[in-house]
């Protein structure tokens, strides 16, 4: 009996670290664009990203219509590389991670500061794929908003 308990103890602990280590590996790789961000890196930027990665932002527009703006990963990376270096900081904090097999969804809610100054805040929704032992974003959409950031 005690050998069964001790065999149950070790594979719960065995997938424990598993979870954590690929849950780990998934934030690396957000906090990476973040990181890429900031330092204004479009060489970073792309390399978090799939080939194929979609990238949108819901957007209301002035007419108070709400809308979804498609961006190529390229331009994203592009743009940020134009940046001064420290004037993007996007906060996140990670919520949720669900991770299954090569496929991690991940939520972050966030605040962005543009030259230090509070711009708006949002939230981030991640579909990340692991290929050849590596997370890549494949899908990428947030929500841009002014009001409701405490």
């Amino acid at each position: 009996m005690k050998k069964i308990l001790l065999a149950i103890c070790f594979i719960a602990a065995g997938n424990f670290v598993f979870s954590q280590t690929a849950e780990d590996s998934v934030k690396a790789t957000i906090n990476k664009l973040f990181e890429g961000m900031k330092s204004a890196d479009g060489t970073v930027i792309s390399s978090c990203f799939a080939d194929s990665a979609v990238l949108q932002t819901i957007v209301n527009t002035r007419d108070g219509r709400l809308t979804i703006r498609n961006e190529k990963v390229s331009n994203f990376a592009e743009q940020v590389g134009k940046s001064p270096k420290g004037a993007l900081d996007e906060r996140i904090e990670f919520g949720s991670i669900k991770i299954d097999g090569p496929l991690a969804s991940v939520w972050t809610p966030y605040k962005f500061y543009y030259n230090g100054q509070f711009s708006h805040c949002g939230a981030n929704s991640f579909q990340l794929v692991r290929f050849n032992g590596q997370w890549k974003i494949q899908y990428l959409i947030d929500t841009r908003r002014r009001q409701g950031c405490d």
